[in-house]
């Protein structure tokens, strides 16, 4: 009777060991598939963060390439204006020369007519 109840002990010992090995393999594996789950819940983030800095730098050079073509596009326009005020000042100039010429002719020809009434005169 005694042996009976050691090996029934023995035996209850061996299955309590095989469930606990059994849970622990379970554990295990469960703790594994959890590991990978996040990893690839992780990896699918930072995919997405990776596609979306691709976009944001193809976007910021689109920017970049826009700007400089608009500075030069720019520099462009200032040059043609800074051109014409010079040819807008340049007509001033020949009008102010016109005018100046003009007053000089009228002056030498109120003289010229007084000198010719003068001299007729005589």
């Amino acid at each position: 009777m005694l042996s009976a109840m050691i090996k029934d002990h023995q035996a209850k010992q061996a299955a309590k060991k095989e469930d606990q090995e059994r849970r622990r393999k379970e554990a295990i594996l469960s703790a594994n598939e959890l590991t990978q789950n996040l990893v690839d819940h992780l990896n699918v983030g930072v995919a997405q963060a990776y596609l979306n800095q691709k976009r944001l730098d193809a976007e910021a050079k689109q920017l970049h390439v826009g700007a400089t073509n608009f500075a030069k596009q720019t520099t462009q326009w200032l040059a043609l204006i800074e051109n014409f005020n010079g040819s807008l000042k340049e007509i001033g100039d020949v009008e102010n020369w016109a005018k100046t010429i003009e007053n000089d002719m009228n002056v030498i020809t109120t003289a010229l007519e007084i000198a010719y009434k003068t001299s007729r005169e005589k």
